[in-house]
């Protein structure tokens, strides 16, 4: 198997959840795994991403999710299991509701809730393309830019995510120059073809959502993902999915941090298709500490 075919058979693996709806007490119970890798807590991405499917399997396949608000609760044990259970709290003409709270240990990590809606003809509109971004081909993958590195976290960043990730603006996983600016874009799209069907891809859009959404807040201050002493954790999470697309597609992912402060960084993003249509936005507040700031 490739090594592209196998990151993206990796993430089809880790949102394949174990369980049914016969699974139940005042919940629909789920079971999801995590993939080994280096990082001492589950990527936040992947419990989103998880918990996404596992609403989408208590609702009717013709309702697709349009939105979730979700808070980070506590880190995710990378070495167990996730128990996703889903509260079914509303099923209405045209709308579903669920609650989504993953657990470990009988506490809840991350606690959310979704909607869902039938399809469904109104107005239009949408933000345009903010910017003229180069062709996501021309620019090097992660892998050229940090494959060299002999160390887990770059090795693991450069090869083994299920999605290829291409800067516009300049990266920050290493210490540079660069102008700061409360501002980054990448293309995006997973390294190999992903089933056709769109619950899927909006849970892949889930799990990628979370790759760099706080990154506007480091560049806003020079700062880099390997700073000394750096500490930043996802709080809470908040997506809408506007239209139908394909993750195996070049997606833009344009984002931008409005504020920080209190040791928390504002950022927010905007996913475009090739065409420049807006498909989906996210926000996300998260920590960010760095040692100086305590002087």
């Amino acid at each position: 198997m490739s090594e592209e075919l196998g990151t993206t058979q990796m993430l089809l693996d880790l949102l394949n959840l174990d369980g049914d709806d016969h699974a139940r007490t005042d919940e629909d119970i789920f079971v999801g795994h995590t993939p080994s890798h280096t990082f001492g807590r589950v990527f936040g991405g992947q419990v989103l991403a998880q918990s996404v499917v596992a609403a989408t399997r208590t609702v009717e396949p013709s309702r697709a999710v349009h939105s979730l608000h979700g808070y980070f609760l506590r880190p995710g044990d990378p070495s167990q299991n996730i128990t996703f259970g889903v509260q079914r709290l509303r099923d209405g003409r045209s709308f579903s509701a669920r609650r989504v709270h993953a657990y470990q240990n009988g506490e809840p990590i991350l606690s959310m809730i979704t909607s869902f809606q039938e399809p469904a003809q109104g107005i239009e509109h949408h933000d345009p393309l903010p910017i003229s971004a180069p062709d996501p081909e021309t620019l090097p993958t992660t892998a050229e830019l940090i494959g060299h590195i002999d160390h887990p976290v770059a090795r693991e960043w450069a090869y083994q995510r299920p999605f290829d990730v291409r800067h516009v603006t300049d990266a920050i996983y290493l210490p540079h120059k660069f102008e700061k600016s409360p501002e980054a874009v990448v293309w995006l799209r997973t390294t190999a073809k992903l089933p056709d069907d769109p619950a899927l891809h909006r849970a892949a859009l889930a799990y990628a959502s979370d790759y760099m959404l706080l990154e506007p807040v480091l560049r806003a201050h020079g700062k880099t993902w390997v700073h000394p002493g750096l500490s930043v954790a996802s709080l809470d999470h908040a997506m809408w999915w506007h239209r139908d697309f394909r993750a195996d597609e070049w997606l833009l992912y344009v984002l931008h941090s409005p504020s920080a402060s209190s040791a928390r960084g504002l950022g927010t993003g905007q996913f475009y298709d090739r065409e420049g249509t807006l498909v989906a936005t996210v926000a996300q507040e998260g920590m960010v500490r760095l040692p100086e700031d305590s002087l």
